[in-house]
């Protein structure tokens, strides 16, 4: 819901805050802010809070000195962990220049064009997510190991599962910032866990995704330890996934998901390097039930898209993704290749073909994929593709 100036102003003095959190990300989507006191606030939706663009990761060659920081009042929420007086809110950003245009390589915009180009095609999408996280103690200096916080496995229970307390406070703190978690369990790794949350539109789905990894990292250092979303932080134990489950209709409600599908399943190997952006992402493509092949099933395996036919509406679960990557460029690049899908009326191809090509086996490999596509250049400025690529 937009808010007002006059209706943000109203919240602040309602709820006593004395900072605001003016959120944004870098180009590999981690989250950046700068806090406000309630007088700035009327700067911030007229004339824009200037950050230093060149100190940004990813926006270094930024033609502007200078980007402005410009509120989306519909992200306006309580920082629940902060003290009751005094208290901080949170409202995500764009950045634009100076003259109030967004900024081209902004990854909320690039998101922001895709879901328009969904719009004129009468397509709409939804996102939801099912994301793993490792939790670990820490030493006596208070910094980080590789000590699991259990040794608790798949959906086992207290006394076993020691992070269940944490998981609970993780969602509870998450619905207070109006969000929507789903379902949580332990997984099958030692620390291991996984939190899922009720499908939603694509930016509401990646600023949810930013707000999750920002409080399981505060809540995990309030219980003394720390997150790790790596996707493989321990050597010979389960990787940590970002499963996207994909829903695709038209304007009259017709279910046009596997078109979508089949369309994210051609163009797969153009976008891993924004899927998997890391050395280690490729290390978990094909351990455990991590996929390593482009193929899809109704089973719910090891297959990259795993294709749900409900009642209601037909989801497609792809598996590959990790939560190293940024959530504003992965919906972007699956909304496009799912449109791709949908304007070519593609088909998917046999269940469980074992002839489907593989995932690339490196990050060099998803690069130079990523660095000859002419789709993955259609959609992405020339400075984010450096910022990938290199050079």
């Amino acid at each position: 819901m937009e808010y007002t100036f006059e209706e943000v102003m109203k919240y602040i003095e309602e709820e006593d805050a004395k900072f605001i959190r003016l959120a944004f990300r870098d180009a590999f989507g981690v989250q950046k802010n700068i806090s406000v006191m309630p007088t700035e606030i009327k700067k911030a939706f007229t004339e824009g809070i200037p950050i230093n663009a060149r100190a940004i990761a990813g926006f270094e060659d930024c033609p502007h000195a200078a980007l402005y920081l410009k509120p989306d009042s519909s992200t306006l929420a309580v920082l629940p962990w902060r003290p009751d007086s005094g208290r901080v809110l949170r409202m995500f950003c764009d950045l634009c220049t100076r003259e109030g245009e967004e900024y081209k390589s902004d990854t909320r915009y690039i998101l922001k064009n895709a879901i328009k180009k969904a719009e004129h095609e009468g397509v709409e999408f939804r996102f939801g997510s099912e994301t793993e996280f490792y939790l670990f103690q820490k030493d006596d200096e208070g910094r980080p190991t590789k000590m699991p916080y259990d040794m608790a496995g798949y959906m086992d229970i207290a006394p076993l599962d020691r992070c269940e307390n944490i998981r609970r406070e993780i969602s509870l703190t998450i619905e207070r910032m109006g969000l929507t978690p789903e379902r949580s369990h332990h997984e099958s790794g030692p620390g291991q866990n996984e939190i899922d949350f009720h499908y939603g539109k694509p930016l509401k789905a990646a600023d949810q995704m930013t707000t999750f990894k920002m409080v399981v990292n505060t809540i995990a250092d309030l219980y003394g330890l720390t997150a790790d979303f790596s996707p493989m932080p321990l050597e010979n134990k389960p990787g940590n996934g970002y499963h996207i489950n994909i829903y695709a209709e038209t304007r009259d409600g017709k279910d046009i998901v596997r078109h979508a599908a089949a369309g994210i399943l051609e163009r797969i190997r153009d976008i891993t390097l924004f899927l998997n952006p890391a050395d280690a992402s490729y290390s978990r493509f094909g351990n455990g039930t991590a996929p390593d092949r482009v193929n899809w099933s109704g089973a719910g395996e090891s297959e990259l898209l795993y294709i749900e036919a409900a009642k209601e509406r037909t989801r497609a679960e792809l598996r590959s993704p990790d939560a190293s990557s940024n959530p504003y460029l992965v919906y972007a690049l699956l909304i496009y290749a799912g449109l791709s899908g949908i304007e070519k009326q593609s088909v998917l191809p046999p269940e469980m073909d074992e002839s489907g090509p593989l995932l690339p086996c490196s990050r060099k490999e998803a690069a130079e994929l990523a660095r000859k596509s002419d789709f993955v250049r259609s959609i992405l400025p020339e400075s984010i593709l450096r910022a990938y690529l290199g050079g």
